[in-house]
């Protein structure tokens, strides 16, 4: 079974479902999952976990992205992107470029949020996009998320292009709304691009097409990201013996039974491995306790 992380270029049409469906074929493995959803029509990063790295997924989901968006104002859909049924049009003509760039950055910040009705969140056990299909709509409470920074690319009225540095959970289509019902004039978002997550970045991510060119050639090591180096900015620490036995079933190690190249400060999270470098999972140190544990387990003894 191969075990990592590949950093997948998703093309327009797939859903984040469709690219793992498609690579468990061109692995050949069924343990794939990939690490949040994008839209349909939205391209870019999706990294996807394989084997024991799927372990990462809520990891990895967890992780800010950036994203660069076109905001198309003076349109309201009912999707808040240009696929969906326009509700109402607007004219623009009066709009300077002076008031876009002040309301857009205005964003920046922690802000209440309201995801749309067409999305995966789930309301009494039936996502949001079902019950909107049946043409309901259902009151949403207002998520806090955070804008750590907005670059306006361009501004082409009634168009802007602006690159987006956001926490999880954010909504760039509902961002765009936003903005849109900030200036009166109404806004949707016409074009979305995932540049990066967490250390994937875009100019690294390869297409499906290409990743099958790559494992018939019996080359996909060189794409894969193996599972520690998700963890490189960790300190390592070694175990043996039976502080590796203790380790490989997720126990307590003892700080006495490490062998490490450097001090480990209170609460700091490290990677450990055995003596034959075997990667075993994170723990954190506890200097009280002057003890390392579990955190996240990536050994799987049957494989020994």
């Amino acid at each position: 079974m191969i075990h990592g992380v590949i950093n997948v270029y998703k093309e327009q049409g797939f859903t984040s479902h469709d690219v793992v469906a498609k690579l468990r074929g061109i692995v050949g493995q069924k343990k794939i999952g990939h690490t949040g959803t994008l839209d349909p029509d939205a391209v870019g990063v999706l990294p996807v976990c394989l084997g024991r790295a799927t372990k990462l997924c809520d990891m990895l989901t967890d992780k800010d992205k950036v994203y660069e968006a076109v905001m198309l104002l003076g349109v309201e859909t009912d999707t808040q992107d240009t696929t969906g049924q326009i509700l109402k049009s607007s004219e623009t003509d009066e709009i300077t470029e002076e008031q876009v760039r002040a309301a857009v950055l205005d964003f920046v910040g922690d802000y209440n949020q309201v995801p749309p009705m067409y999305s995966a969140l789930k309301i009494n056990g039936k996502k949001l996009y079902e019950l909107a299909r049946e043409g309901k709509t259902v009151e949403r409470a207002a998520r806090r998320v955070q804008i750590f920074d907005i670059e306006i690319l361009s501004i082409a009225l009634p168009r802007v292009t602006m690159k987006v540095h956001c926490s999880k959970g954010t909504y760039i289509r509902t961002l765009c709304h936003d903005i849109g019902q900030k200036l009166g004039c109404g806004a949707c978002m016409e074009k979305l691009t995932r540049t990066k997550v967490s250390r994937f970045e875009i100019k690294d991510s390869l297409t499906l097409a290409q990743i099958e060119v790559l494992k018939k050639e019996d080359r996909l090591s060189e794409i894969l990201v193996p599972i520690d180096q998700m963890f490189a900015n960790y300190p390592s620490i070694i175990v043996s013996g039976e502080a590796a036995r203790l380790a490989y079933n997720g126990n307590g190690i003892k700080d006495r039974d490490v062998r490490k190249d450097e001090n480990i400060l209170d609460e700091a999270y490290v990677r450990v491995y055995d003596d034959v470098e075997d990667f075993i999972g994170v723990y954190q140190y506890h200097e009280k306790e002057r003890e390392y544990r579990i955190r996240k387990m990536f050994y799987i003894k049957e494989e020994k």
